[in-house]
């Protein structure tokens, strides 16, 4: 038995995402949100910068009692997640993995295609982490980085979206994939316009649901799931402007926040 809470962070509010799978998952479970909004978006900055700051947070994390940590954004994952694990006791989970191996299950025809940004992309992370499943599974990778401006403003559909939309997505569909990995945390909220576009047959992997799956296991293996039914509470800190983000709350979880911490880091 362990009742201390799971730590979740993101670049942004993408990782809200995690949080609400988390929740559907394990809703006994108290967790403690960090987004660095104040330094966001972590796609097109060097992955050294990104692996400082996910260091910061999680010593942030850690020192709030966190029993594991949930890296819930795939730049983030590609830059640091190994390091950190090296360096800190607490579990570091990131979404790379999971979302990998959903899509290796998944698809049948073998073709997958992987949608991020321009760090997670270039990072070719998704691409190893398939190979290690299936070597034999081909796979075709597109940066889509306006995708995290849309979803950071709340703006999950209409002619802009989808004009967007079939432009990234058109490789994936010359390349006739079946399966596409939402590869990173903020996409969950355009995947009615990313299905609408790549059609019904084509499978969409959240990395969000199936790091929440992972986390579940985890902390089962570890005996650390939270005793009791209810009582649990969730807790909001970011970087950056706390209106703004308790507005983002409501559309990604669909429900209002109480207060929103602000904590810079790194100063």
């Amino acid at each position: 038995m362990n009742n201390r809470p799971i730590g979740i962070f993101d670049s942004g509010v993408g990782g809200l995402t995690v949080v609400r799978a988390v929740l559907d998952h394990l809703p006994q479970e108290d967790i403690i949100y960090y987004g660095d909004t104040a330094r966001f978006p972590y796609g097109p900055r060097d992955l050294s910068e990104v692996r400082e700051f996910v260091f910061q947070i999680a010593r942030y994390l850690i020192d709030q009692g966190v029993k594991i940590i949930v890296l819930a954004c795939n730049t983030g994952t590609a830059a640091g997640l190994v390091e950190a694990q090296k360096a800190f006791d607490v579990p570091i989970i990131g979404v790379v993995e999971p979302g990998a191996r959903g899509a290796a299950l998944a698809t049948v025809n073998r073709r997958v295609g992987v949608i991020g940004t321009e760090g997670t992309i270039a990072s070719a992370s998704y691409q190893r982490a398939i190979a290690a499943y299936d070597a034999g599974i081909e796979v075709t990778a597109q940066a889509c980085p306006r995708f995290v401006e849309f979803a950071q403003r709340g703006e999950v559909d209409g002619a802009a979206v989808k004009r967007q939309a079939e432009e990234y997505l058109a490789p994936l569909k010359h390349a006739d994939v079946d399966t596409v990995i939402l590869g990173c945390t903020h996409y969950p909220l355009l995947a009615g316009v990313i299905g609408a576009v790549m059609g019904p047959e084509v499978k969409l992997i959240s990395s969000a649901t199936e790091t929440a799956a992972e986390v579940e296991e985890n902390l089962i293996r570890r005996g650390y799931l939270r005793q009791g039914n209810g009582g649990a509470s969730h807790r909001f800190v970011v970087s950056g402007d706390t209106a703004a983000f308790q507005d983002l709350i409501t559309l990604f979880l669909g429900t209002s926040a109480g207060n929103v911490d602000k904590v810079v880091l790194g100063e």
